[in-house]
């Protein structure tokens, strides 16, 4: 016998099959990156919403302040004899004061160049949201604050980036800007001086004298108020400007209004 057949057989190697590895879906993985994913569409969308509704509503409260300032000089020409010539006249005294409207009633009309050469919102009495929200005011008074063109300080308030952002720009006055008032009466021309940050609490910036409520006034003021920064209620800023001069409604728009003013009544 060959020393072969003493030998145990020889076994074929056996091949081991490589498992192939198990792919777990990670739920949980693609449950964050949607949520992520609709956040950002979310935040998007809000954005855009703002973005629009702002756009919408100060278009609005533009041409609800054109009609009312459009009908007071409508109204002063009705009762204005214009086959008698009117001189020119330099001096126009002491600027007219109206009473106190009531609640939410419009009265005055604010022209802020700087804000762009078409602004112009209607004012009027307080600061609630039937004012500072509405879509054919958007500007408001504060209650208990003087009165256009009176001694002491004119007091207003607007969004700085919602509803109109009535005061968007309130952060790029400089020193010496036009800020116009024109109401049934007149135009009131004021002009910019300073300006001032603050907490919301801080409610001194209304005094007839601003910061000093036991000063009697002599100066007569205006007060724009706003949030700020943009998109926040932090803090408030403030800016102030003192009355330069005023004019009838019959004397016309002061200069750097006129030609607004009369595009307007063209429609």
């Amino acid at each position: 016998m060959s020393e072969s057949a003493d030998l145990p057989p020889v076994e074929a190697p056996r091949r081991h099959r490589r498992r192939k590895p198990r792919r777990h879906f990670n739920v949980v993985g693609v449950i964050g990156e949607l949520l992520i994913t609709a956040g950002a569409l979310v935040m998007l969308f809000l954005g855009w919403q703002l973005w629009w509704n702002d756009m919408v509503m100060a278009d609005q409260q533009s041409q609800a302040a054109t009609k009312i300032s459009q009908a007071w000089i409508a109204d002063d020409r009705a009762t204005q004899d214009r086959t008698i010539p009117v001189p020119p006249v330099e001096d126009h005294g002491d600027p007219v004061v109206a009473a106190a409207p009531a609640e939410a009633e419009p009265f005055a009309v604010l022209y802020v160049p700087r804000f762009g050469a078409d602004y112009h919102r209607t004012v009027a009495e307080g600061t609630g949201t039937d004012v500072l929200n509405s879509p054919r005011l958007g500007i408001g008074h504060y209650p208990g604050t003087q009165m256009p063109g009176e001694v002491g300080n004119f007091a207003i308030a607007a969004h700085r980036s919602a509803n109109g952002g009535g005061m968007h720009l309130i952060h790029q006055l400089q020193l010496g800007d036009a800020i116009y008032v024109q109401t049934a009466d007149g135009y009131y021309t004021y002009r910019f001086r300073d300006l001032e940050y603050v907490s919301p609490e801080t409610v001194a910036v209304l005094d007839a004298v601003p910061h000093t409520p036991d000063l009697e006034p002599v100066d007569r003021l205006i007060t724009l108020t706003s949030c700020n920064p943009f998109y926040s209620t932090a803090e408030r800023i403030i800016a102030y400007g003192v009355l330069e001069d005023w004019q009838p409604t019959s004397a016309g728009a002061p200069t750097e209004l006129a030609g607004l003013i009369a595009a307007q009544a063209q429609g």
